[in-house]
């Protein structure tokens, strides 16, 4: 090939190979840049379109894939968890040939009646843990309310032979029970089991009701059934007794309370209920006259307190949630809900707004509040009451047609706490047991009977205390007390009564006050004028399930300590001296709370919260965090979900 050829071919050649990656880079450039037509044509939107549907159902599908396999994963721990639990409890368990003493078959005969006395219970050699309790100091707990399950609950495991008696074989939560009584919530939902909370300290419990005491002999009658529901009295020995048994409602001397229903207990709460649909469903017939159908329709409460409040706010719930949707439209027109309240005020224990907002929402809602009223009478078929003529003080009287009456007033002693005030000299007190400052039943032997709840009152009374404070504080012995002496006086009053504490601030003062000779020095009288006039300003503790759940921690806390310190104790001679391992009993109020319907009120220390919607949430919040259990709690929340959802039950059972 000639030189030029070769020479021209190369030219060409290159000059290709130039082309070539121009056009390689050209096309390199288009691709790498976004492209913007001036038109768009129908099928490139489209085809855009299905391209961001691809993309959304991808990650949708993603997250359906995602949330499958975690509810996947959580449904079947949950049912490997049911597996386990059936696979260890479904199995060939035999329980043979356990020891039972012949004492506890076949008591021995004692005491005052010749009864048999319960020495040794069936249970009590079951194993080598419950032989050893056998030597322990026997605890007995009457009652299965707010102190007794309280005092249970902070009790050590092992340091009692502890034994329960009860009427019911349950406790209740009875702040709930307004709401149980129109089927807001069941009434499972608020009882647990005493047996459940008796195991956790190895306890028994017997289904009997205290009728006696005998303190002497330590001895506590009780009364209970045999298989063919004769009654049979046994006596159980003691070595401390709580005293737990509760109230029951006062009378004030009314006449026909037989007609009235009262809420205390889960068969009160079912026996309301069945009332309160009974009325509806009669009032529903074609049969039943108009002036009937009211009377069916008229429900009275009888009561100004947070029971009967909270028991009218329900009723009247249940009729503009539930009856205005199921039943004959007329029937919650011709519903009327009234309160009588002796005072003038509703919820008088709470501060003056709360019972102002309390009483406003009750107008709101039609609800006839009848105010500084007495009930004279309850009929099967009436309430009568007297008001008094404020100019001319006329007493009047009055009528409510009724088929439905709920008594919710003050409380008193049952038969019990009534027998056991009785034989004890020093118990003046006429609606509960009066107790110490250690919750010691006064008059009883140092030690060994305890009250709380209820069924029990603190001694407020300083003059019985008069002499032994003087001993204490009079130095010279010249049966005077001057200031110094007195500032000696001021901390042992405090310590028997702790709830002279906000009462003595001043001490100078009062010291001055009541010194009206003038000498510096107080005398036997006009010490005990002074502490006369201190022992009124006291406020007994309210009758509440607070009081009486922090004076069975208290104890129980206490009965740990004498339990763990008893030899050293013993050594001393202190065995029965309280005070040796803890000071007095000292309440701290928590708040009040009461609900109004679809709404709730909060009286906390002074300060006053009340809403709608978020108050009554908050109301729910703390009862739901003071259940006895988390069985109950999950009951609970599962209750509310159900009647937010479809309503109350109006089946009646």
């Amino acid at each position: 090939m000639d030189t030029d050829d070769e020479d021209g071919y190369r030219r060409r050649e290159r000059v290709v190979v130039e082309e070539t990656l121009a056009d390689v880079d050209a096309n390199t450039t288009r691709k790498s840049e976004p492209q913007f037509p001036s038109r768009l044509s129908p099928s490139c939107i489209g085809l855009g379109f299905a391209r961001g549907v691809l993309r959304f159902c991808g990650g949708a599908v993603k997250y359906t894939i995602y949330l499958g396999l975690s509810s996947a994963i959580g449904v079947g721990l949950l049912l490997g968890i049911f597996f386990i639990h059936d696979a260890f409890t479904y199995t060939d368990k035999h329980i043979e040939r356990v020891p039972v003493s012949p004492l506890a078959l076949h008591p021995e005969r004692g005491g005052p009646k010749n009864l048999p006395i319960a020495r040794v219970l069936v249970s009590d050699d079951e194993d080598d843990f419950m032989k050893e309790l056998k030597n322990k100091p026997r605890l007995v707990v009457l009652g299965g309310g707010w102190g007794a399950v309280s005092t249970l609950q902070h009790l050590n495991d092992g340091d009692y032979h502890v034994t329960v008696i009860a009427p019911e074989t349950f406790n209740t939560f009875t702040p709930l029970l307004p709401s149980a009584a129109v089927g807001t919530v069941s009434v499972r939902s608020l009882i647990e089991p005493i047996r459940k909370i008796v195991a956790r300290v190895h306890g028994q419990f017997l289904t009997a009701r205290a009728i006696d005491i005998v303190m002497s002999e330590r001895l506590l009658e009780i009364e209970t059934h045999d298989g063919n529901g004769h009654p049979v009295q046994l006596y159980i020995p003691y070595d401390k007794l709580v005293i737990a048994v509760g109230s029951v409602s006062s009378t004030h001397g009314v006449a026909g309370l037989d007609h009235c229903f009262q809420l205390k207990t889960i068969s009160d709460a079912q026996a309301i209920r069945r009332r309160v649909l009974d009325n509806f469903e009669i009032a529903s017939l074609p049969t039943t006259s108009p002036e009937e159908r009211k009377r069916l329709l008229s429900f009275v409460v009888c009561g100004g307190g947070p029971t009967g409040v909270e028991t009218a706010a329900e009723i009247h719930d249940l009729c503009h949630e539930d009856v205005i949707n199921y039943y004959p439209k007329i029937l919650r027109e011709e519903v009327s809900i009234h309160i009588i309240q002796s005072r003038e005020h509703i919820l008088n224990t709470y501060s003056e707004a709360i019972s102002q907002y309390a009483e406003r929402k009750f107008q709101r809602d039609n609800v006839n509040l009848i105010t500084s009223a007495r009930v004279n009478e309850v009929t099967p078929t009436s309430v009568k009451y007297s008001t008094c003529d404020p100019v001319t003080h006329e007493v009047i009287q009055h009528e409510i047609p009724t088929n439905f009456t709920l008594w919710s007033t003050s409380i008193t002693m049952n038969p019990f706490t009534a027998r056991v005030s009785s034989l004890l000299p020093n118990q003046v007190h006429k609606k509960a047991i009066e107790v110490d400052a250690h919750l010691r039943v006064k008059g009883s032997p140092l030690g060994t009977v305890y009250a709380v709840g209820d069924c029990a009152t603190i001694e407020t009374s300083l003059v019985d205390h008069l002499l032994d404070l003087v001993d204490e504080a009079d130095r010279d012995k010249n049966g005077k007390i001057d200031f110094e002496e007195w500032k000696i006086m001021v901390p042992r009053i405090k310590q028997k009564i702790p709830m002279t504490e906000a009462h003595l601030d001043h001490v100078r003062d009062m010291f001055e006050m009541f010194d009206k000779d003038k000498d510096d020095a107080l005398t036997l009288n006009e010490l005990a004028v002074l502490l006369q006039e201190l022992g009124s300003r006291i406020t007994a503790l309210p009758a509440t399930a607070q009081v009486a759940s922090q004076q069975g921690a208290y104890l129980g806390k206490k009965l740990n300590k004498l339990a763990e310190r008893h030899d050293v104790l013993a050594e001393h001679g202190l065995v029965d001296t309280d005070e040796a391992v803890a000071g007095p009993f000292r309440y701290s109020h928590l708040g009040s709370l009461a609900y109004i319907g679809n709404a709730a009120v909060f009286d906390l220390n002074g300060y006053s919260f009340m809403g709608g919607l978020a108050a009554m949430y908050a109301w729910r919040s703390v009862y739901w965090s003071e259940q006895v259990s988390m069985r109950t709690r999950a009951l609970l929340m599962i209750d509310w979900i159900i009647r937010g959802l479809w309503g109350r039950d109006l089946s009646k059972l």
